[in-house]
């Protein structure tokens, strides 16, 4: 397992126990405790986790941590991603937005447009734009997922079916031609998979880290998008070959 994952996965314990034990994490993640250890020191040295005798404890507020640290990630990329996102959103439009932490950013990029209409599954999504007078926000009912802020099962599916949306943006965690568009949870995919249906356009927004990887749900396979959306450090190899299945791709 990468660095990035296993930091996303210390993370995600955290948020559910508060604390966290070098020992289980070595065992669990299958590498050596000074790994863990070295890992530790990096989330201390952002401020996420306050180490403490064979462990550490998390640092803030629980629910905030696994996003947190993804946000941190490429966040540059990402807002480079979301701006040019934002351009392709017509006036009035109706847009629909899953979680994560680019598809934030493009929701942040569309906080000041009059006269949309945004439909998210997102809880973090929703709670920025609910203030926002100048749009009108719809949030589905469901399961939240405490690793994502998402809304996900059979009450979210039910809402987004009865819904058109003008324009999907997906937010994932792989994307190839082989295995599509993919994500870690299977109930997410399913819930995400009814949002992007709904939609006439379909938008993944990605960091180049994303690309070529695989996930273990799938969401819709390459085919179903339109667009992809990534930064100028995206594999070129992986880039040709989504291009070559049809998806149009843009760099920022």
């Amino acid at each position: 397992m990468h660095q990035p994952d296993r930091l996303s996965t210390i993370l995600e314990e955290l948020s559910r126990n508060g604390s966290v034990s070098i020992a289980n994490l070595a065992k669990r993640l299958g590498v050596s405790l000074a790994t863990i250890r070295r890992d530790l020191h990096l989330l201390e040295e952002q401020r996420l986790v306050s180490r403490v005798h064979g462990g550490a404890v998390a640092r803030g507020v629980l629910y905030e941590l696994p996003l947190r640290y993804k946000a941190a990630r490429h966040q540059d990329d990402k807002r480079r991603i979301a701006q040019a996102a934002a351009k392709l959103v017509a006036d009035g439009a109706t847009v629909g937005l899953s979680g994560g932490t680019t598809t934030t950013e493009v929701a942040r990029s569309l906080a000041e447009r009059a006269g949309l209409t945004v439909v998210t599954n997102a809880l973090n999504i929703a709670s920025e734009l609910a203030v926002r007078t100048n749009l009108k926000l719809l949030v589905p009912g469901g399961v939240a997922r405490p690793e994502s802020y998402e809304l996900v099962g059979p009450i979210a599916d039910a809402s987004l079916a009865g819904l058109n949306l003008d324009i999907a943006f997906l937010g994932v965690d792989g994307i190839s031609v082989e295995a599509g568009c993919t994500t870690h949870h299977e109930v997410e995919a399913y819930t995400n998979r009814i949002l992007i249906k709904r939609a006439r356009r379909v938008v993944v927004v990605a960091d180049g880290s994303k690309l070529g990887r695989v996930a273990f749900a799938r969401i819709c396979g390459a085919d179903e998008i339109d667009d992809l959306i990534t930064d100028a450090g995206a594999d070129p190899d992986a880039v040709r070959a989504l291009k070559d299945a049809g998806v149009v791709v843009s760099a920022h």
